[in-house]
């Protein structure tokens, strides 16, 4: 007698909002891979990294964008008291995989740390749960998300097909583009890049004092591994991140060369 298969559950979220075009073309490229719950939060989240809601109550609504097979819910928190409340208020269980986006606009290198997106999936690597954050490096709204829906659907099907550890998550880059115009994916290390930021300083109609801030995007890395690398040759960048913090080169060069230690 041979034992029926189990359908995966697959949670989605992401950090602009559960309306935006990207959850929605995600949504789209793997509804039928699983089953598929939506918790996104209410409005635009982006640059909350994994900030969560204290001392405010948290709201869930159920909606129907997403069509009447896919069970969604809207939520008032950030996109990490999305997957929280995900697993612990809708899903009553772990599901088997957690992605999030597809986020408008890069998040390769130091963006990782400032992500909604890349915070959710963080999220719910904590909880035990693989995760891959999906972003397309098109800011507009009107974005072509075809290569986005491509490329999301075939790591989805390798992240079920062989499931990784459980503390697995992926950061994962889609070049501006059509399918046809992308090399491929690369496994990447993380560049070093950064933006070189300013703060314009401005008067409101009031005469007050106000800052806008604004910057540009400098690559300190000249290696060819890293996600800035593979995205400006066309590549769909894959960096494995972790929520483990810790330096350990560095932590084991203080143990030896500090002499503070017990």
């Amino acid at each position: 007698m041979t034992q029926e298969k189990k359908t995966p559950v697959i949670l989605v979220t992401n950090d602009d909002g559960v309306t935006a075009p990207g959850i929605q073309n995600l949504v789209e490229a793997i509804k039928d891979l699983g089953k598929v719950v939506v918790v996104a939060p209410d409005k635009p989240q982006s640059g909350m990294g994994h900030a969560i809601t204290i001392g405010l109550p948290l709201r869930l609504h159920k909606v129907q964008y997403f069509g009447p097979d896919i069970e969604a819910y809207q939520c008032t928190g950030t996109p990490v008291d999305c997957v929280k409340l995900a697993v612990d208020k809708v899903l009553h269980q772990k599901p088997d995989i957690c992605i999030s986006g597809v986020n408008h606009g890069a998040n390769h290198s130091i963006n990782v740390i400032y992500s909604g997106t890349m915070s959710a999936a963080v999220e719910a690597a904590i909880e035990s749960i693989p995760a891959i954050g999906f972003s397309l490096l098109d800011y507009s709204l009107e974005a072509d998300f075809s290569a986005a829906r491509k490329y999301a659907r075939i790591l989805v099907q390798q992240l079920l097909a062989a499931p990784p550890d459980k503390h697995t998550v992926l950061n994962v880059n889609i070049p501006i583009g059509k399918p046809e115009d992308i090399k491929g994916i690369k496994v990447c290390r993380q560049a070093y890049a950064k933006y070189e930021e300013d703060f314009l300083e401005r008067n409101d109609p009031h005469g007050r004092k106000y800052y806008w801030l604004t910057g540009e995007f400098v690559n300190f890395d000249e290696g060819t591994d890293t996600d800035v690398w593979a995205l400006a040759n066309n590549y769909v960048s894959v960096v494995p991140v972790q929520f483990d913090l810790t330096h350990y080169k560095q932590k084991e060069q203080l143990e030896n060369s500090w002499n503070i230690f017990s």
